[in-house]
């Protein structure tokens, strides 16, 4: 033994010191069987653990060789509870002389950012009103109810029947914002509740799986319009591998399904239900095709170019003007930049963080754009053509 080493008979040795590693190292670690990433300037090895990972290896994965400090924050309510599962994953520790962010990340960002999300924090920003969420599920099932007293009371003519398919596609589009709610564990300070919650509405109000949601979802939120780790602009496969959770989502798919034909077959009988079905789910594909894609098809789509959290969440989306409508339309994404700086924020809240964003943009040159609702729409269109003639240059005008 050294010195100090074992003095006065109940002394223990001291602990060796933590390893630490450079950027250069922790980047070599960024393969599918071999992942390191950075949390608060602590180095895991998740290689062995992102199979087990809630929110599913991808998502973790994609920040293999990078700091994921604010995308770990950004979609975990609990970090203590977290962190518990984060002790045998610790391997080291960035050395002192290395900066905190990856790829000369702009350090002053990130740091303004962390202050603005500390200031949020004590506004109790991510305090949600319960009231406001059962109120929003009650008017889905209000509309639920109205559509089949329409065509109990009315018949199964064609204007009482393309009146309820209207209704139930509002109140089908009205459960998507719902369920993202929930999904985004925004709701509730328990993830439990908001699971449950989530998979309720999702699968029993939606006919749609919970798991396939989060694997695909929360993808997108960590790198938004990014080739080949955004699924919305890297189409990826339709189901979720797996034994219990497909069968659990499924589960709750099929409640939706005999609900619904239990509740319309009677009027319309089997087949005339299905068609019924299919029209509702075409008229509440353009609602959620519009409103989703205006804020992110007209952004930057490009290949990892390994931004700050903040940047990278600017870069890819934008928002639409506030108002009662347009905030009740899309489910208050069109607050889509707020969201996705604050993914686990009650929507309720965004006007109110929103200014604070401006302001941080305005102070680093960073653009916040902000438009009309028919505009945003425009500008859907003109985003695909430009697009398209691009296409066409490429390949037809050689």
């Amino acid at each position: 033994m050294g010195k100090g080493g074992n003095q006065g008979g109940g002394a223990t040795e001291r602990e060796a010191p933590m390893p630490t590693f450079s950027w250069e190292e922790i980047q070599k670690h960024n393969l599918r069987t071999d992942k390191w990433l950075v949390i608060d300037r602590k180095v895991y090895n998740i290689t062995k653990w992102s199979s087990r990972h809630p929110g599913g290896q991808r998502v973790i994965g994609h920040y293999a060789g990078e700091d994921a400090t604010d995308a770990f924050r950004a979609f975990h309510r609990d970090l203590d509870f977290v962190h518990k599962f984060m002790k045998p994953l610790l391997i080291g520790e960035l050395a002192p002389e290395e900066p905190g962010q990856d790829h000369g990340k702009n350090s002053q960002i990130t740091e303004d950012f962390r202050a603005l999300r500390k200031t949020a924090e004590d506004m109790n920003l991510f305090k949600s009103n319960h009231l406001f969420f059962l109120l929003l599920l009650a008017h889905i099932i209000a509309m639920e109810s109205i559509a089949w007293f329409t065509i109990f009371y009315f018949g199964n003519g064609w204007i009482p029947t393309v009146i309820t398919a209207f209704v139930l596609a509002t109140s089908q589009a009205q459960a998507g914002w719902l369920q993202h709610d929930y999904g985004h564990l925004s709701v509730y300070k328990k993830s439990t509740w908001n699971h449950f919650v989530h998979k309720f509405i999702i699968g029993h109000l939606k006919g749609a799986s919970a798991n396939w949601w989060n694997h695909r979802h929360f993808q997108h939120h960590a790198k938004p319009n990014i080739f080949h780790k955004d699924p919305d602009v890297n189409m990826l496969h339709v189901f979720v591998l797996g034994e219990w959770q497909p069968v659990e989502d499924l589960a709750w798919a099929i409640s939706y399904y005999a609900r619904f034909l239990l509740t319309y077959s009677p009027f319309y009988g089997i087949l005339g239900a299905v068609l019924f079905l299919n029209f509702i789910r075409f008229l509440e594909s353009h609602w959620f095709v519009w409103v989703t894609q205006m804020n992110h098809i007209v952004m930057e789509i490009d290949c990892e170019p390994y931004r700050d959290w903040f940047s990278s969440q600017l870069a890819a989306t934008c928002n639409v003007e506030q108002s009662l409508f347009n905030d009740w339309f899309s489910g208050h994404l069109n607050f889509q930049i707020e969201h996705h700086l604050f993914p686990t924020m009650p929507r309720h809240n965004f006007h109110k963080v929103a200014p604070l964003v401006k302001s941080l943009c305005a102070k680093h040159g960073i653009k916040y754009q902000e438009k009309p609702l028919l505009r945003a729409l425009q500008d859907i269109i003109r985003s695909l053509k430009k697009s398209g003639q691009l296409w066409l240059d490429a390949y037809l005008h050689k």
